[in-house]
């Protein structure tokens, strides 16, 4: 834990020296974590702006809401519609970065407007790992990623964020709905709306870390393995759901759950 510590320190050190931060917050685990430390230290020259959009489940923008309220934190929400950026329906295999460079150019503009000249995001060491365009866009309209120069994992902020007794600590990892889609095929409001009422009902079962992934008409369930005999007991409750959703295959993935499982050829 003292390594731990001292990238900490570092992360707090960095974040004093900026004097006045806008957090771009979704209520997820890093971004949580960030915004938390950064009101501890800045006070009121810490901001949250969160976006609204259909590409993030409407439960995760609630707890954005709550969590300010409960932190006193100023937060600043609105509208963002992927569906107005070119390019983004056709799902290419950048569309990351397509979508990125859109919404955090729009945050940029809503820090500035408030007099924020600093905007940071939650990327971590564990996001190198990955396929991840939005990174680009993220370095090129020159956002911040803090907890990525303290070089701390997704684990040791899990355990800092317990050490502040941040519920998210053992909150799992939900990425954009966009995901769920494999890249070529087209997105439309539609797909999302039905990958989120799935997963919704999946996580109102009380499954922790899982995936609904659309292959057109065939939803592909991705729950961690010792999962697997849990879900087969749901089986007569999701199948009539999720046809009623418009799927007419509903499989269970015996892979388990994967991050980024689409990002694979």
């Amino acid at each position: 834990m003292n390594e731990i510590h001292k990238k900490k320190a570092a992360l707090e050190a960095e974040i004093k020296k900026l004097g006045r931060l806008a957090v771009a917050f979704s209520s997820g685990v890093d971004s949580t974590f960030l915004l938390k430390t950064a009101h501890d230290i800045l006070g009121d020259n810490a901001i949250a702006i969160t976006a609204k959009s259909q590409c993030f489940p409407s439960r995760e923008t609630t707890e954005a809401t709550e969590f300010c309220k409960k932190e006193g934190i100023k937060q600043i929400t609105f509208d963002y519609n992927p569906f107005l950026v070119e390019g983004f329906s056709d799902n290419p295999k950048n569309r990351c970065y397509i979508c990125k460079k859109a919404l955090f150019s729009q945050i940029k503009s809503i820090a500035a407007e408030n007099g924020f000249t600093h905007i940071a995001e939650g990327t971590n060491t564990d996001d190198l790992s990955d396929y991840r365009p939005g990174l680009k866009a993220i370095k090129e309209l020159e956002i911040l990623s803090p907890l990525l120069g303290a070089e701390l994992s997704k684990s040791e902020i899990r355990l800092l964020s317990k050490e502040l007794n941040l519920q998210t600590h053992s909150k799992a990892s939900f990425a954009c709905l966009a995901t769920r889609l494999p890249f070529g095929e087209s997105i439309t409001k539609e797909k999302l709306s039905a990958i989120e009422a799935a997963e919704d009902m999946l996580f109102d079962f009380g499954f922790n870390q899982f995936r609904v992934r659309a292959h057109g008409k065939v939803a592909r369930i991705e729950v961690e393995t010792n999962d697997f005999e849990r879900i087969l007991t749901k089986k007569d409750e999701i199948t009539p759901y999720f046809k009623s959703l418009g799927f007419n295959f509903i499989t269970l993935d015996l892979e388990g759950f994967k991050s980024g499982s689409m990002n694979t050829d």
